[in-house]
């Protein structure tokens, strides 16, 4: 049994060992780490840039929708913060959703409704597999979550397509991106310089474009980030008023006790048996 239990945790040991070389390699030698960029809306005190937030969604929207899912927000939620009540309901208008069973165990299509989510581009991974040669696009609505520094790794993959250094071959249908890992993306770059017309007429570069689309994930991967900031302000407030309150309420206690004197006074007599 001794025997055997070393055998597993040499075992356990060098799949660890090699799981770990694994990871350094990719991160120290085959990807490059994306520069920090100053996002305004990462202070303490700051809120999203809410016309990035709508320019990001329309980037989602036009460039991003036809191959990535959004599934874990619903229409409504994009009410107060990129659009107005009534522009979400027409949105959700123009999307037909699959619904029921109805009376008749059928299912149905219906226009949606801002309580639905918004639609994935494939109706099943075989299908988007099927449709971008085998590599299914992943949904974005976590992906600043899920990656590191996501908000500055969205933004240099966006913007960081290239020609590939001497010596590096790829292989058809891969794109050089030194932020991937590997270098090798089979996404083709996403964004054209005016591949949208902004509603507000900012000019829609490439580096505008990541800007604006990235601030919009990184909302779709934390949409309570405003008001648990809100929050935190209330809750720091009012803990500091109770340690304000405490304060006043231990030096009004322990005045009495720390303000007294103790005097030692001689017994009439003198000390007990001096006599």
């Amino acid at each position: 049994l001794r025997k055997n239990g070393y055998a597993a945790y040499a075992t356990a040991a060098a799949a660890v060992a090699a799981s770990t070389a694994t990871v350094t390699f990719l991160e120290e030698e085959d990807v490059v780490h994306p520069p920090h960029y100053p996002w305004r809306h990462n202070g303490y005190f700051s809120s999203f840039d809410h016309a990035a937030l709508r320019r990001g969604f329309q980037v989602y929207r036009e460039v991003c929708a036809s191959c990535h899912s959004l599934q874990y927000i619903r229409f409504r939620e994009l009410v107060g913060v990129t659009h107005t009540t009534e522009e979400v309901k027409q949105m959700a208008k123009e999307v037909d959703v699959l619904d029921g069973p109805n009376g008749d165990g059928e299912m149905f299509e219906r226009p949606g409704k801002p309580y639905d989510t918004i639609p994935s581009p494939y109706a099943n991974k075989e299908a988007g597999r099927a449709a971008n040669g085998g590599a299914y696009p992943p949904d974005l609505s976590l992906m600043v979550k899920a990656r590191h520094n996501g908000l500055d790794y969205v933004f240099a993959l966006l913007t960081g397509y290239g020609e590939p250094p001497a010596g590096k071959e790829m292989m058809p249908g891969l794109y050089y991106n030194p932020y991937f890992p590997g270098g090798a993306i089979s996404m083709p770059p996403p964004l054209n310089d005016g591949g949208v017309e902004y509603e507000d007429g900012t000019p829609a570069t490439i580096s505008q474009q990541a800007r604006d689309v990235a601030q919009f994930l990184n909302w779709t991967a934390e949409p309570e980030t405003e008001e648990r900031k809100k929050n935190a302000c209330k809750y720091l407030t009012v803990v500091a008023f109770l340690v304000l309150g405490v304060g006043y309420y231990k030096r009004w206690k322990w005045s009495p006790l720390k303000t007294r004197q103790i005097a030692y006074v001689k017994g009439i007599g003198g000390a007990p048996g001096a006599h």
